[in-house]
């Protein structure tokens, strides 16, 4: 299976769009959310065609291949809009003989790893807006796809995909700049 590895898209229905668009050319069998969906939050800028209602439909119209986690900007109302369940603080998938942890970053991170993580496993997460990856003295990988719609740290509006045990970081035409095998 490919999986695709989003977060942050803050209501920017610029960069959901595109980003749909990506999930169309990738032809991913599902599409992984870290969060922070519709509300851009009171520390960042109205991001680039601000247009919750619009992102709504685009994400809608693939409910049945999304999983997602709530993000910190994430609230019930929008779980009212949104016809997949966002309200979980993580989510455990297994793919390619890998254990995924899937966050948000506001709850746990790379400083503050939930118990439930074990040597092998791969904590994806977001909030930074910042592409990275580390592995912890014990084993375990901390993967942070950046962010669709409000990139920091002179990072690319980007996503991540995840096929054969490959992790792909990606701009959101498409173009890699950066690779991780952590088997």
């Amino acid at each position: 299976m490919k999986y695709m590895i989003a977060s942050d898209l803050h209501g920017s229905a610029e960069y959901v769009s595109r980003l749909m668009e990506a999930y169309r050319r990738e032809a991913a069998d599902g599409l992984l959310l870290l969060g922070d969906l519709l509300y851009h939050g009171p520390r960042n800028a109205l991001p680039e065609d601000y247009d919750t209602r619009r992102c709504i439909d685009l994400l809608n119209a693939c409910a049945d291949t999304i999983t997602a986690v709530r993000g910190n900007c994430d609230a019930e109302v929008d779980q009212m809009v949104l016809t997949f369940p966002i309200m979980a603080d993580f989510r455990i998938v297994e793919a390619d003989g890998l254990r995924l942890f899937l966050t948000h970053g506001h709850v746990w991170d790379p400083t503050y790893p939930p118990p439930q993580l074990a040597p092998g496993d791969v904590m994806l997460s977001g909030h930074t807006h910042i592409p990275s990856s580390s592995r912890s003295p014990d084993g375990v990988w901390f993967l942070n796809p950046g962010s669709v719609s409000i990139p920091k740290g002179g990072s690319p509006h980007s996503y991540m995909t995840l096929e054969d045990g490959l992790f792909l970081w990606k701009t959101l035409d498409g173009g890699v700049y950066r690779e991780l095998s952590p088997s």
